[in-house]
């Protein structure tokens, strides 16, 4: 490498080149993990636009662990603000359909309270990109925006990166023991490691239109997130604009797709109020324009998300439509996969194999997503063919059309029967918990109890299923502590360290722990759960989730995902446990 111009030489346990959600999240889990960290960002700060907003469950569960769940529930729209899905032909026009979203249907909403200590909520990017850098900046995390990657090598004992301070122009040497590429999706990270990418790219042209408009009137009785407007005529595919609710209700972005083929959009602040003004059928309210973006449907995920001493997460590693609201939620979760790994292993409380974890849980999740995603923004399409809506027809064609939806003939019949079906086919994007919750990770950080998988008794990807097998998250139910405080077993577990459960006639892995911790020099706490011990199973849910006997034993990672279990306690407690943790924590 040249430093012919690199006078200064930063020597950093993790580099963080990114950000983002997946950049922001590491930098703070590491600091509170007590690991020194420089995020390095080529922007002058964080998101300048609203961008990705649905904050699921599990993500939810994440800024709970890391102590910012407050923060973000405080600056965000709330859940129940969420629960409707509205087609029309405008927002003053005729409503054509609704679906109850992201569980506020009465027949879903069990579901996702039982299945989470936390709600899903609302809030865009620019909202809570800075909650999480503050936070980070407070928990003792190094931060450098308007500091851009130019290149780096990587060797046995660490990575050494060049940077340029694009403020000054002055470059310098970063030399961390790991870097962790969290830099979007034009990942410089992605480009020098030369990670090959599985997919298609430009799947399809849209524009977003941040803008003003007070619209209070037309959602106050219908509340939610998303407005699709479906309007004849000669737009491309389907009307003139979605509407993304950012602040209810008076800011939002308007979306509308466009086909490069007929030309590039107009995008005048005349042009783009026009377009809105129509979207919203109402030209009296006013309308100001913010900012306006361009971007592509893609559908790529990375055949493997590192390649030595680098790691990659984020929007690097997977690209797609924002359908399902899974960008965000995905990067959130990589970085809370990969940060106690490798603060474990900088600890020497784990040998480096852990990390080759890494890709092998995350990788299928990602594959995961960005399949969904695409399968539900070609769902839509059964919408379009309910409502009549050919390439080409005309605007009188397209009206009468969908005048029709009212008529009382065999077509009419016909043609709201098919747009029912339609839009019930969209849970598969709105409520679709068990691909928001119920990842099961396959690794060398997960060790088989040797059962087999429990089988899934409805829809995998519409419904959560609960269940402590290796390698699932840990399930939630609701326990009571010495103090009457109420506390999910998610809250007692994660905060960087493993955690074992287990209950009455347990004691010998209680005593086990306290052994295998000392002779492994980790830190290990013991939760034990039952009527008179330190949590108290009030409601008995955790007895019917536990799937172990009251004196076996749960092995939990940081994460809270499953690592190990025992059925029953064990006359070789000690060895057993000893076994279990060298295994996942690669102490072989």
């Amino acid at each position: 490498m040249n430093l012919q111009n690199t006078s200064e030489v930063i020597e950093v346990p993790v580099l963080i080149v990114g950000g983002g959600p997946s950049g922001l999240t590491a930098s703070l889990l590491l600091s509170r993990y007590g690991i020194d960290n420089l995020l390095i960002n080529k922007y002058r700060w964080t998101a300048n636009g609203p961008r990705a907003h649905i904050t699921n469950q599990r993500t939810m569960e994440v800024f709970r662990d890391a102590g910012v769940e407050p923060q973000v529930v405080a600056a965000a729209s709330p859940h129940e603000l969420m629960a409707n899905n509205v087609w029309a032909t405008s927002f003053s026009g005729q409503e054509l359909g609704r679906l109850l979203t992201w569980g506020n249907a009465i027949e879903r909403k069990s579901d996702y309270e039982l299945a989470s200590p936390s709600a899903m909520c609302n809030i865009p990017q620019h909202l809570v990109e800075p909650i999480l850098a503050n936070e980070a900046l407070r928990a003792g995390s190094e931060m450098r925006f308007n500091n851009e990657l130019l290149d780096f090598t990587q060797d046995a004992d660490g990575v050494t990166a060049r940077i340029l301070d694009r403020g000054t122009g002055r470059e310098f040497t970063v030399r961390a023991q790991y870097m962790i590429g969290a830099d979007g999706a034009r990942s410089r990270v992605m480009e020098l490691l030369g990670i090959p990418l599985q997919g298609e790219v430009g799947l399809g042209c849209a524009v977003n239109v941040w803008l003003r408009a007070d619209l209070r009137q037309y959602c106050e009785s219908r509340p939610g997130v998303l407005y699709w407007m479906v309007q004849p005529g000669n737009d491309y595919w389907v009307g003139s604009g979605t509407f993304i609710c950012v602040r209810p209700w008076n800011e939002w972005v308007m979306l509308f797709m466009y086909d490069p083929a007929q030309g590039e959009p107009d995008l005048s602040e005349a042009a783009v109020i026009e377009r809105a003004r129509r979207v919203i059928g109402d030209a009296e309210i006013p309308i100001e324009v913010l900012t306006t973006s361009k971007w592509q449907i893609n559908h790529v995920v990375a055949e493997r998300y590192s390649e030595g001493r680098v790691f990659c997460c984020g929007d690097a590693v997977h690209r797609h439509p924002p359908a399902n609201g899974l960008g965000t939620n995905t990067s959130v979760q990589d970085a809370y996969n990969l940060a106690w790994k490798l603060a474990m292993v900088l600890k020497r409380e784990a040998g480096p194999g852990l990390l080759d974890s890494y890709s092998q849980e995350r990788q299928p999740v990602g594959r995961q997503v960005v399949d969904r995603a695409m399968a539900s923004v070609q769902n839509m399409l059964p919408i379009s063919n309910a409502l009549g809506f050919e390439p080409g027809q005309s605007e009188a064609e397209g009206w009468a059309s969908l005048n029709e939806l009212n008529a009382s003939s065999p077509l009419g019949r016909e043609r709201r029967a098919a747009l029912e079906q339609a839009i019930q086919l969209q849970h598969y994007q709105f409520n679709c918990h068990g691909v928001e919750l119920g990842q099961r990770y396959a690794s060398c950080a997960v060790l088989s109890d040797g059962s087999e998988a429990p089988a899934y008794v409805r829809d995998p990807e519409l419904y959560y299923h609960p269940t402590t097998w290796p390698g699932a998250r840990l399930p939630h139910a609701w326990l009571h502590d010495d103090a009457g405080r109420k506390l999910s077993t998610l809250d007692i577990c994660g905060h960087g360290h493993m955690t074992l459960l287990t209950g009455h006639g347990g004691e010998a892995w209680s005593q086990a722990a306290e052994a295998v911790a000392r002779e492994l020099g980790i830190e290990l706490e013991v939760r034990r759960i039952g009527l008179g011990l330190e949590y108290a199973d009030s409601y008995g849910d955790w007895a019917r989730l536990r799937w172990i006997n009251e004196d076996g034993c749960m092995l939990v990672r940081p994460d809270q995902h499953v690592a190990w279990r025992a059925q029953s306690v064990s006359p070789t407690a000690d060895a057993d446990l000893l076994q279990a943790l060298r295994a996942v924590l690669a102490r072989q």
